[in-house]
């Protein structure tokens, strides 16, 4: 791992640097706004949201800069054994410096330490890197969404099994 990146737990004074950061990516990409995390009223209050037992939220600190986050969580309606990997957005300047992929190897060993076998996803067309990189992770397309989210407007759903991981 990189000498100056840290990966930790949310604290209450990350939220609006998270939520800026989730809001900036949706700009940069040019992501639908409603139906989505943008406009989820939980964006700007995550560790409140995170406080759940069976939940967790890593952040990414690069040279003591917050950069970005990935969490899981027990969405409503999800099969038993399944979490949701919610909150994977990465600032630009620190995208392609591995970062992600720390902060999911992160999220799937604390998945397994929660006790769930699957983790799902959603996301859309205009996060087609983020979805590329996903797949190369072992996560498969679904017909369908799972649970609720609250994200209608999500149009990609993913599973992944956690055994063997």
């Amino acid at each position: 791992m990189d000498p100056a990146l840290t990966i930790r737990r949310v604290n209450k004074s990350d939220e609006p640097l998270l939520a800026s950061i989730i809001r900036v990516t949706f700009d940069e990409h040019q992501a639908p706004k409603e139906g989505t995390v943008y406009s989820d009223p939980t964006t700007d209050h995550l560790f409140d949201l995170f406080e759940h037992p069976d939940a967790v939220l890593w952040v990414a600190e690069w040279d003591t800069i917050v950069v970005g986050c990935c969490g899981v969580y027990p969405t409503t309606g999800l099969p038993t054994g399944t979490a949701e990997l919610v909150k994977f957005y990465i600032g630009s300047p620190a995208r392609g410096r591995q970062i992600g992929k720390q902060l999911m190897n992160t999220c799937i060993s604390s998945a397994k330490e929660l006790g769930y076998v699957n983790l799902y996803l959603e996301s859309m067309p205009q996060f087609s890197t983020a979805v590329d990189f996903y797949t190369r992770l072992g996560f498969t397309m679904l017909p369908h969404s799972l649970g609720d989210s609250g994200h209608p407007t999500c149009s990609i759903w993913m599973l992944l099994p956690l055994e063997n991981r």
